[in-house]
């Protein structure tokens, strides 16, 4: 079966080499089988169904073949592919579709909070996809296909990848509703010890999965809107049905943002009230010691005829006078209501 190669292809078959930079690769035949491939081994380019190669762009390798290598695609793709735009993109021609699409980096065991970008290729016959970072669409596609799962062209696969992303983001979205309950709680329990910066963390996903969301949204949106009634049926993807799920789940993450925002703002109400009662408490507590002092500052005066000094009890009065102002200036508080 032809698949659209060049001679220059044919001759790297011969060559019996592994790709360079592969991280794995999967032919999906005409019933939709999926069947990995030994990336350590030659793989033929040539052959029945849909190949999927998906590289790792951090190899310089994997660079250099990608562009030696005549993969019958418009040049502009293939330049687009091995740059480092991370504006997010699809195009697409007669025969080929190609773009740059957001997912979140995948830690050993999780996904991440980190933005990553995927880049891909795509052909009746072929996808080429790549990235810098480890990303969670790609290889939560990647074991559905080793799972069994049948794909029926390149644009369901695709399609696939695109959905897993928006499976990521719904995952974060979902802790970060968790987080935002337990912070209200104790916003609303007064325990909101260090609860500043934690809040602004989460403010910061929404806003960073918001940034990312429109532009994945925009960009299918703009799909659907263009004529692709020439583009071949295995290349056409469903951007309508895709962009709708992205669209609920972006007016969550909008509303979880207006949340924390929300939030934070009660927080500091909350805060400015506890030193607005602090100042107040000090205040008071100037005012009542205000008196004592000027009567402890007459009679520490080195002055002759100063009264009491010839008094047995002197001290005594003196300590009766402190006692007598501090509770004259809290009854005049009390009477204007400084003090309730």
């Amino acid at each position: 079966m032809q698949t659209g190669f060049k001679s220059s292809d044919a001759a790297w078959d011969e060559a019996g080499a592994p790709i360079p930079g592969l991280i794995w690769a999967f032919r999906i035949h005409e019933d939709g089988r999926s069947e990995p491939l030994d990336v350590d081994q030659s793989i033929s380019l040539r052959g029945d169904g849909l190949l999927w190669l998906h590289f790792n762009l951090a190899d310089v390798r994997a660079r250099h073949w990608l562009g030696a290598i005549d993969l019958g695609l418009p040049a502009i793709a293939k330049t687009l592919f091995l740059s480092n735009d991370n504006f997010q993109q699809i195009h697409n021609t007669d025969d080929s579709v190609y773009g740059v699409i957001v997912d979140l980096v995948r830690a050993i065991d999780r996904p991440t909070e980190e933005i990553g970008f995927l880049r891909f290729l795509m052909t009746e016959r072929l996808l080429v996809s790549g990235r810098v970072h480890a990303l969670c669409s790609v290889d939560a596609t990647r074991r559905v296909l080793e799972g069994g799962q049948r794909v029926s062209s390149a644009a369901e696969l695709l399609e696939t990848i695109v959905e897993y992303v928006a499976d990521s983001m719904e995952r974060i979205a979902d802790r970060v509703e968790e987080k935002l309950d337990a912070f209200e709680e104790r916003v609303l329990s007064d325990d909101s010890e260090d609860l500043r910066k934690e809040l602004g963390r989460v403010r910061r996903t929404c806003v960073r999965l918001h940034r990312q969301l429109s532009g994945l949204r925009f960009t299918l949106h703009r799909l659907e809107q263009q004529d692709n009634e020439t583009l071949k049926p295995a290349l056409r993807l469903r951007a309508g049905k895709l962009a709708q799920r992205l669209d609920a789940l972006d007016h969550a993450i909008v509303e979880m943002r207006g949340r924390s925002r929300l939030l934070q703002e009660e927080l500091q109400l909350k805060m400015e009230e506890q030193s607005n009662k602090s100042l107040r408490l000090l205040s008071i507590l100037t005012a009542l010691l205000l008196p004592p002092t000027l009567v402890t500052g007459i009679f520490g005066m080195n002055t002759k005829g100063l009264p009491l000094t010839d008094v047995d009890a002197g001290f005594l009065w003196a300590s009766g006078l402190i006692v007598v102002s501090s509770a004259l200036a809290y009854f005049i508080m009390k009477r204007l209501g400084i003090v309730r």
